[in-house]
Order: structure tokens, then sequence, then C-alpha cells
């Protein structure tokens, strides 16, 4: 099953509310966020204080094929916070 391996920009924002403003990819079949799938390192501040310039971390979304994990990479490079998108076999 393909993975779409994202790298997000979490700053200005607390906790993973970066990850849950994404618009999901619909035929995702699952995703998984957090630093387990890389980031920019440990955090430099409070667990409730905004992300700073230049954070960011990593997701996979599973999808069913190689051709929708295509799609899928287009889905999310077009929204903003996403830094990069690529597809892992």
């Amino acid at each position: 099953m393909p993975i779409v391996k994202l790298k997000i920009d979490v700053s200005g924002t607390t906790g993973d509310q970066a990850w849950r403003d994404l618009t999901p990819f619909p035929e995702a079949q699952a995703a998984f966020f957090g630093e387990e799938f890389g980031s920019s390192g440990p955090c430099k501040h409070p667990p409730d204080a905004p992300h700073l310039s230049g954070e960011w971390r990593g997701a996979e979304v599973l999808v069913p094929t190689p051709l929708v994990a295509q799609y899928a990479v287009s889905h999310y490079l077009e929204q903003p916070r996403v830094l990069d998108a690529d597809v892992e076999d």
C-alpha cells in the first residue's frame, strides 16, 4: 500500500491544530501525524504556546494505489501549510 509522506508547517499553531486544519484526502484509508513521522526537532517552547517559526511535523497518509497516491500528493501540495509531499512505496 503506497504511503504519502507529508511535511507540515506547524509554526504559529498549538498542538496538532495545523494537521486538523488540513483538508483530508477523500480516498485516504488511514492518516497519522506526529514527530515520529519526522520533525524539525524537539519544541523549544511550553506545550500550550504556539509553535515557533520554522517548526514542522511529519505525517503519513495511506492510500490504495500508486495512481491514487499521485492525486493525494497534488491534493496536499495545494494546501498552504504543506511544505512537501512525496510517495513512498
